[in-house]
């Protein structure tokens, strides 16, 4: 399912218990500096992620100060978090001009909420641009916090350079069927770079049968519930997506690759690395 972009007014763009991934929660946060936003979520855990700017968050009765120290763009600095524990109340509060993204996944224990500064980050990079599959991805939450967050995954997806493919080999993550593959509903936010670019989000139910295919500019939001996703960023133009991914029985992720294409991921140099980052 294709949201495409438009004003949300600080309220979620994917809410609690949806129809389409309930394991997932979305929203985009903007506010003038001095200005402050509040939430609580039962039910759910969230992670809260400035795309531009910078911010305080209280929760648990603790203040992570200064939080997000990018300018203009997601291209601007790396991204920083702060983890928001199920049915804790936070509070955002604004020092500059902000978009924040608030992610979450649903889980029902209370935990402690902790900041992910720029140096924790997990980074992965791999594919080449002979292959169009060249990409970074930067782990909010990610593998190193398997002790500290009950299902929720958090990262920020690049292509790297202009054009180029990203989520492939095709993979899917709609079933719980260890050791193949575990049920993980998943939300993306797209960026492009200049803003007037724009991107092609495919999802493919079932393997080699004919599928679905989206056109994703500036803000789109796309929800995944099912089906093999591959996108890709028109030439020219650089893609980022912020990605949440909330798992059903538990939080390691294991895709399941298209079969048509599986043969693909001898041909990508570091795909296996990305795939044990996610875990």
């Amino acid at each position: 399912m294709h949201i495409p972009p438009f004003d949300n007014a600080n309220k979620p763009i994917v809410d609690v218990d949806h129809d389409l991934v309930p394991l997932n929660y979305f929203n985009i946060v903007k506010l003038k500096a001095g200005e402050t936003f509040e939430y609580k979520l039962d039910g759910y855990e969230t992670c809260i992620v400035p795309a531009t700017g910078t911010v305080d968050v209280e929760v648990g009765g603790e203040t992570f100060a200064e939080i997000g120290n990018r300018g203009v763009d997601v291209w601007d600095g790396d991204p920083e978090g702060v983890y928001v524990p199920t049915a804790m109340g936070a509070r955002i509060t604004a020092r500059t001009d902000t978009e924040t993204f608030v992610a979450g996944a649903k889980y029902a224990e209370t935990l402690t909420p902790f900041a992910v500064r720029s140096h924790e980050l997990d980074l992965v990079q791999y594919g080449s641009d002979d292959t169009k599959t060249h990409r970074k991805i930067k782990h909010i939450l990610g593998a190193g916090h398997h002790d500290r967050v009950g299902r929720l995954l958090v990262s920020e997806l690049f292509t790297v350079g202009a054009g180029g493919w990203s989520g492939f080999p095709s993979h899917k993550h709609d079933t719980d069927r260890l050791p193949e593959e575990t049920r993980h509903d998943e939300t993306y936010n797209f960026r492009f770079k200049p803003d007037y670019g724009s991107g092609l989000q495919m999802l493919q139910r079932v393997d080699n049968e004919p599928g679905d295919a989206y056109h994703v500019m500036n803000g789109s939001t796309v929800l995944i519930d099912k089906g093999y996703h591959p996108c890709c960023v028109l030439p020219g133009y650089e893609m980022y997506y912020f990605t949440i991914l909330g798992g059903l029985s538990q939080r390691s992720l294991k895709q399941y690759f298209q079969p048509t294409h599986e043969e693909q991921l001898h041909t990508i140099p570091g795909i296996m690395d990305m795939v044990a980052k996610f875990k």
